[in-house]
This record gives C-alpha cells, sequence and structure tokens, in this order.
C-alpha cells in the first residue's frame, strides 16, 4: 500500500491515493488539523471575496426577489440589512458555523454506523477528524470559484459562483427557483466526498467495499430524497 510519511503529504495524497491517507490518520494523531485549515481557511476566503465584490444592493434586491411576496415594509427593512459590513460577518459566521456541525453531525452518524464492527476501535473525536479529510474536495472547487470571482468583470454576480460544479451553476437555476438550494447541493464534491468516505470506512473497519459505500451514501440518498419530494410535493 501507498505510504503517507506527513499530513502535507496526505493533503495531496487524498486527491490520488486516498487508501493510504485514511490507513496513515488512523494510526497518526492530530492530522486532520491540516484539512480543517485549509478547508475553513479557503471557505472563508471565498466569502470575504465575494462579499467584498458583489454589487451590495443588487444582491440586496436578488435575495428580496427570491423570497417572493413581500410588503414594501418588509423589503425595506431586508434591504436595511443588507450592508456590506453585516453581510460580511453573516456569511463568515455563518460559514464556520455551517462547516463545523455539519461534520460533527456526520461523525456521530459514522460513529454509530461502524459500531457493529468486530474491530471498532475509532471514536467520535477520529471520526471527526475523518469528516476533514472527506470536506478536502471542497478546496479545489473553492479554488475554482475563487478563479471565476476574479475574473468576473461584473459585480453582479450571483453567490452560485462559489458553487462552481453544482447544478445550480451549470444549469444556471435562478435564486427565486424552488430548485436553486436543491441545485447548489448537488455537486461534484458531495460525489467525490461520498468516494472517499467509502474508501475511507474500508480502511478503518472490518467492512468491506460494498458495506462501507452503503453506509457512506445512506445519509446523503435519504436526505435528497426528502427533499427533492418536499419540492415537487410542495
Amino acid at each position: 500500500m501507498h505510504e503517507v510519511s506527513n499530513p502535507f503529504q496526505a493533503c495531496n495524497d487524498i486527491f490520488f491515493k486516498p487508501n493510504g491517507v485514511f490507513k496513515a490518520v488512523g494510526e497518526n494523531n492530530n492530522w486532520s488539523w491540516m484539512p480543517f485549515i485549509l478547508v475553513m481557511g479557503i471557505s472563508m476566503a471565498m466569502q470575504y471575496l465575494y462579499v467584498n465584490f458583489v454589487d451590495i444592493e443588487w444582491f440586496a434586491n436578488l435575495n428580496i426577489a427570491a423570497q417572493g411576496d413581500m410588503s414594501p415594509a418588509e423589503e425595506d427593512q431586508m434591504r436595511a440589512f443588507f450592508t456590506r459590513e453585516s453581510l460580511m460577518w453573516t456569511q463568515l459566521i455563518g460559514a464556520f458555523f455551517a462547516i463545523t456541525v455539519i461534520n460533527a453531525i456526520y461523525a456521530v452518524y459514522v460513529n454509530l454506523a461502524t459500531r457493529s464492527d468486530d474491530s471498532h476501535v475509532f471514536g467520535f473525536t477520529d471520526w471527526y477528524g475523518f469528516s476533514w479529510w472527506l470536506s478536502m474536495p471542497y478546496v479545489i472547487t473553492g479554488l475554482i470559484g475563487v478563479v471565476l470571482l476574479v475574473l468576473s468583470d461584473n459585480h453582479q454576480v450571483s453567490p452560485v459562483i462559489m458553487a462552481p460544479t453544482s447544478l445550480s451553476y451549470l444549469l444556471s437555476i435562478p435564486m427565486n427557483s424552488d430548485w436553486f438550494a436543491f441545485g447548489q447541493a448537488i455537486r461534484l464534491e458531495l460525489f467525490w466526498g461520498i468516494y472517499l468516505a467509502t474508501v475511507g470506512i474500508s480502511q478503518w473497519t472490518s467492512f468491506d467495499r460494498k458495506k462501507a459505500a452503503i453506509i457512506a451514501t445512506a445519509p446523503y440518498a435519504i436526505l435528497y430524497s426528502i427533499w427533492l419530494v418536499f419540492i415537487a410535493v410542495f
């Protein structure tokens, strides 16, 4: 098996030879700080650059239009919120807590789902560190988003540019569409992360690849199926 000797090498090899990475991460403590720093860093940088680049007045009107029917007073109240400073803090704080909480929930799920493994030796904190390695594809797509933003000559640019591999970006789904959020959630890095989870779970447990794939896929399949039905029905 491919040998990984340090966390810097692991951050590179996770994209090409993830099996060796997960083996090394399982044997070494504190390596998961590296993907945490990279994922959080690119997420924060994207939010910072976008808020400083976008036409705030246009962005406010875009969000108001996406809300549907609103009274003039409600529109004025919402528009007053959209200052560059308030939007900056909202986006940065939201991005930080969204990623940390989602990864924590995922860690709880995988920890419980792998309890039946006879060789179970990893606890919640191990799986929480594991979740940050699954998030590494966001670094690649985040950099693509930054490049697209820097090259844009129009300040009236939708926030979907920060998810350049999503269906919403690729299909130009408008923000006021019922399918916008769903389309933004369906992106390349989601499936890449599921693949990495499959590799990692099979490496950290005695489960075969098929069972690992089921565990890795199940929460997304259930969540997105419910979401899809909700949009279609309501």
